[in-house]
């Protein structure tokens, strides 16, 4: 295999693909934390607040199984597309106004199943726009810029809830309203980043020669990527349990009336998002400064396991915000470099959507189904208590399967062959 070498990109490329992850971070993760629970809620007698709960995580669940097969065929099918618009921008402008069309229908619709086949629409798009842009740290990065890409992917993470849960609630608006402002919002960025961002044709070393594998999954017959790519999925669901149950966590497990839970929600995530900058910014530079991706990725994870300790040992407001703390801590590190890890073990030259898809399904798979696996937890015991202590377990088996992986990045450098084959 011949190692493809490109040149840095300029700060131009940097901002352009920040804002792409933006505005897909902000149209996922603000129906997950506001729009979605606040649709599915069900108050009134004692205990009927568990089916919101229950309906919740099956929305969300349903739809991340149909995110993991929509990301990596969709980046499958990119990695062969030889079209006049590029390889990847064609797919990530159509999902993006495929994401924005089914979030307006999710908006308009009523009751759970209803909402739940609208946002499936939403999750398949969501994956096939992560999967094409994505791909593009691969096909146009140097090994030197992976991991400042990949912080500035898994930090819009943390500032997209804000920017889409602070419109929704400091803007008063109504949850209809509120799907059809993110459906503008993915629609317009999604199409302008797409098309500015470069995406050159593949040159010689780039075609593929044969028909390639053929299911999009087949890469984890890799033993390093498919450490690396189920790791990131558990310790997903681990930070998943937490986060997208928030709101229901402040209603019924602090007991705060409705509008004070929102306001709270608000000023948790604004502390999440703080520390989960900092902290992707930091690893980012760190891991590429020094190439220590994988002891990096399992301490990050192991960080994050901590924050569950917090709340379950003193249940408050104010430890519910330290906790939020040491979870941006421990996920925006693990995030960038996480996902700088899984970019230097890929398998195939010649399929980075496909494979990154997988990457990228992984981490979204598990922010949509850990609900659903939180919402059995929460409804087997009747409280959050069960839902925290799988948290902390599971960011740490996360962080430890992916510490099973071996950095070949060095010994890879080393056998490079450089005369072309």
């Amino acid at each position: 295999m011949t190692l493809l070498r490109t040149a840095k990109v300029g700060r131009l490329w940097f901002l352009l693909f920040t804002l792409a992850w933006l505005a897909i971070w902000t149209v996922q993760l603000t129906p997950v934390q506001l729009l979605l629970p606040d649709q599915l809620d069900t108050p009134g007698a004692a205990n009927t607040w568990v089916s919101g709960v229950v309906y919740s995580g099956i929305v969300l669940g349903v739809g991340g199984l149909a995110g993991i097969v929509a990301g990596p065929l969709s980046g499958s099918l990119s990695d062969r597309t030889r079209s006049r618009w590029g390889r990847r921008r064609p797919w990530a402008m159509g999902a993006s106004w495929l994401t924005a069309v089914c979030l307006v229908l999710t908006g308009l619709a009523q009751g759970p199943w209803v909402i739940g086949l609208a946002w499936t629409g939403v999750s398949i798009g969501v994956a096939v726009a992560s999967a094409a842009f994505t791909a593009l740290i691969a096909d146009q990065l140097p090994e030197s810029q992976r991991g400042a890409a990949s912080a500035s992917a898994s930090s819009s993470q943390a500032v997209g809830i804000v920017v889409g849960v602070g419109a929704v609630v400091l803007l008063g608006l109504s949850v209809v309203a509120g799907y059809v402002a993110l459906a503008g919002f993915i629609a317009m960025i999604g199409t302008l980043t797409a098309a500015l961002l470069p995406d050159p044709r593949p040159d010689a070393a780039q075609q593929p020669v044969r028909e390639r594998r053929g299911l999009p999954w087949e890469s984890l017959r890799d033993r390093d990527f498919a450490w690396v790519v189920w790791g990131r999925f558990v310790t997903n669901v681990g930070n998943a349990l937490p986060t997208t149950l928030f709101l229901f966590f402040l209603m019924y497990g602090l007991g705060q009336p409705k509008a004070q839970a929102e306001d709270s929600l608000l000023l948790i995530i604004v502390v999440y998002t703080v520390f989960v900058v900092i902290a992707s910014v930091l690893a980012g530079w760190w891991s590429d400064r020094t190439g220590a991706r994988r002891g990096l990725t399992v301490i990050s994870a192991l960080v994050q396991a901590a924050a569950a300790i917090v709340i379950i040992v003193a249940p408050s407001q104010t430890t519910t915000m330290i906790a939020a703390a040491v979870l941006g801590v421990g996920y925006g590190a693990f995030s960038t470099v996480g996902l700088a890890f899984a970019t230097d073990l890929l398998p195939h030259p010649d399929d980075h959507a496909r494979d990154l898809g997988l990457v990228n399904t992984s981490a979204a798979l598990g922010q949509l189904v850990g609900p659903l696996i939180g919402a059995l937890l929460v409804a087997l015991v009747g409280g959050f208590w069960l839902l925290l202590v799988a948290s902390l377990v599971l960011s740490a088996v996360g962080g430890v399967m992916s510490g099973f992986a071996r950095d070949r990045r060095s010994a890879a450098s080393r056998q490079q062959d450089p005369a072309p084959h």
